[in-house]
């Protein structure tokens, strides 16, 4: 038996999962963890409301593109392959009628036009769709989940709340063949020795017998599976929980939430404690209190929080704990205010992304009968170009603010440096960008 866990949740063995036929027995990108989304301040979309069954591999990878030198490639990566333990059999199978898909590249390569927004993101993340399948999903599995936490410490409700935000429980995988998908990252010079490493992976995968090749689908970057996890992250934590001797995050449900689980757990999950809250600020509240960094940088007890005058949602005062908490403000000021705490940071460990985090634990929330946002959606979302977002770095160093650079990205640097100029300008000093704040930026440059 693989995994990390002895045979556990026997009763699910070869349930099916609607994506399959009954006959297959029925499970992070962890893009953030394994790196492979490049830096944090880059966000994964979730998937988007629908319930209808993904397209065929053919209809989505496309005719692929046959390099002429590939086949040198991939005879040296063979016999890297064989050095490591793997089969030709296995390789030889895993690599039939591989070639480089032309567009898997056009999606690497592709720069979105504008920042996303909070809202943008979160309205997409959450709907009632998918809370109402959520609390649907949550009743089917409950035994199997509560079995999980009794093992790993993770609640169900975030179990739950991950699956919908990877895969739309389920309805989008993605559908390229992972193989595929690797060898074309691997063989590419952009990313090719940490693609390497993960196709290598891949390969042991095969060759353990968890999956077979025409089984082994996910998204265009090689994560896998009903939560997405890169094959590393696959070998590192995945579980054989229904003790059918394979880890099969694709098609057991078993091993989907065990190994979800697991993951958590590894990373520090604390078990019994929430993720954090939404919150109403006082008036004239000193915003720089705010951490700007994707992973917070300032911490107080929710008893301090409670004494500036920080209430709960509803209005009611804050407990008087030492638990530890840090304010986050991903729309800005404006915006909803979040208090959060430990296990927020474990959720940044599947997908260094305040957004994302932000909408796993609402939608955690939200499927335990938890309410909506108090904080309403502006009826005008304004977005920054990542044009405009250089034009705001450009300004910024122009008047004297050190951003680490004109790159297009609103990260730490960048914000901090907002935050100065807001500060200098007697503006709330949320380190958020918007199309205000860079038309103050135009004025003070004298534009």
């Amino acid at each position: 038996m693989t995994g990390n866990a002895p045979a556990i949740l026997t009763a699910t063995r070869h349930r099916s999962c609607p994506r399959y036929p009954a006959t297959l027995a029925c499970f992070l990108s962890v893009l953030l963890l394994a790196g492979c989304a490049g830096a944090s301040a880059e966000v994964k979309q979730p998937p988007q409301q629908t319930s209808t069954a993904p397209t065929s591999q053919a209809q989505t990878a496309q005719a692929p593109v046959q390099p002429a030198d590939f086949n040198r490639w991939r005879e040296q990566l063979k016999a890297e392959a064989l050095r490591e333990g793997i089969s030709e059999q296995t390789f030889d199978r895993a690599f039939a009628d591989v070639a480089p898909i032309e567009r898997i590249i056009e999606l690497d390569r592709r720069q979105p036009e504008f920042t996303l927004t909070f809202w943008r993101y979160f309205n997409n993340a959450i709907s009632e769709e998918r809370v109402r399948r959520g609390q649907a999903l949550l009743q089917e599995h409950r035994p199997l989940l509560q079995q999980v936490e009794a093992r790993y410490g993770v609640q169900p409700r975030y179990l739950v709340a991950f699956w919908g935000l990877e895969t739309n429980y389920g309805d989008t995988f993605g559908n390229f063949p992972v193989i595929a998908a690797l060898a074309t990252l691997a063989y590419d010079n952009r990313r090719s020795d940490f693609f390497r490493g993960e196709l290598l992976t891949a390969l042991k995968i095969l060759e353990a017998g968890d999956i077979t090749p025409t089984r082994m689908e996910g998204s265009w970057a090689g994560a896998m599976g009903h939560l997405q996890f890169m094959p590393s992250t696959f070998a590192a934590y995945a579980v054989d929980a229904d003790g059918d001797g394979r880890r099969d995050i694709w098609g057991s449900y078993a091993d989907v939430f065990a190994s979800a689980g697991n993951f958590l757990s590894n990373v520090g999950w604390r078990a019994g404690e929430d993720w954090g809250q939404e919150v109403l600020l006082p008036a004239g509240f000193d915003h720089s209190l705010a951490s700007i960094a994707t992973t917070p940088e300032t911490w107080k007890p929710l008893r301090e929080w409670s004494a500036l005058g920080v209430t709960s949602a509803s209005g009611y005062p804050l407990p008087e704990s030492e638990q530890q908490a840090a304010l986050i403000l991903p729309a800005g000021h404006s915006g909803p205010a979040f208090l959060v705490h430990h296990n927020y940071g474990r959720i940044l460990n599947w997908n260094r992304s305040i957004f994302y985090a932000v909408a796993v634990g609402h939608l955690a929330d939200r499927i335990a009968g938890g309410p909506r946002l108090s904080t309403p959606a502006p009826e005008q979302d304004q977005r920054l170009s990542n044009g405009q977002v250089r034009e705001l770095q450009s300004l910024l160093a122009k008047l004297g603010y050190d951003v680490g650079g004109v790159d297009g990205r609103l990260g730490p640097q960048t914000r901090k440096a907002i935050r100065d100029f807001q500060r200098n300008r007697n503006l709330p000093q949320d380190a958020f960008a918007d199309p205000g704040l860079l038309a103050e930026l135009r004025s003070a440059a004298g534009r």
